[in-house]
């Protein structure tokens, strides 16, 4: 008997997100390497390299897909442009981070990867709260999560970049189904 495990696929309009797959590290190295998208996320070091990414997507292999995710971004016509993924956090609560590749930015496709995601979060995944931070000078960040529904919780936390090498005051937010 064969088994195959297959990972959550989401659909929106122009993107596709999925588990991430051996062929796509090249393209995340590229975008994740570039120091303006490392230094406005938690987990990614700077300098990233393809060894990162692989062993990225390795770890992304070995999830339990009923506690947290991670998903490629995949732009129908442009291929992978991002990152996005839901790790468990305080309390037992998923935390959602992503990134979008710079070539990517102002353009929607976050707004669009994270509504996508937490219609998933809520039908298959059955969350009814998601929590989710950014970094305070990173107010672009914050627009994304409210166009998404989340809502400013008034609490910042001090969390760390790796890229920064430094804490960075985080403007923490949540939503609620």
């Amino acid at each position: 008997m064969c088994s195959i495990e297959v990972t959550p696929v989401i659909a929106t309009e122009r993107l596709v997100m999925r588990g991430p797959v051996r062929a796509d590290a090249m393209a995340i190295a590229k975008l994740a390497g570039d120091p303006g998208v490392a230094g406005q996320t938690v987990c990614v070091p700077h300098p990233y390299s393809r060894d990162d990414a692989e062993a990225a997507v390795e770890r992304a292999y070995r999830l339990d897909w009923e506690r947290e995710a991670e998903f490629a971004i995949e732009h129908r016509n442009f291929g992978v442009v991002g990152m996005l993924g839901f790790k468990v956090r305080e309390l037992g609560r998923p935390e959602l981070g992503y990134w979008i590749g710079r070539p990517f930015w102002n353009r929607g496709y976050a707004t669009e990867a994270v509504r996508g995601a937490l219609k998933w979060v809520k039908r298959d995944w059955r969350k009814r709260l998601v929590m989710a931070g950014h970094f305070a000078d990173n107010p672009a960040a914050g627009q994304v999560l409210c166009k998404a529904g989340f809502l400013y919780t008034g609490d910042v936390r001090l969390k760390p970049s790796r890229a920064r090498a430094a804490e960075t005051p985080t403007r923490m937010m949540v939503w609620l189904a």
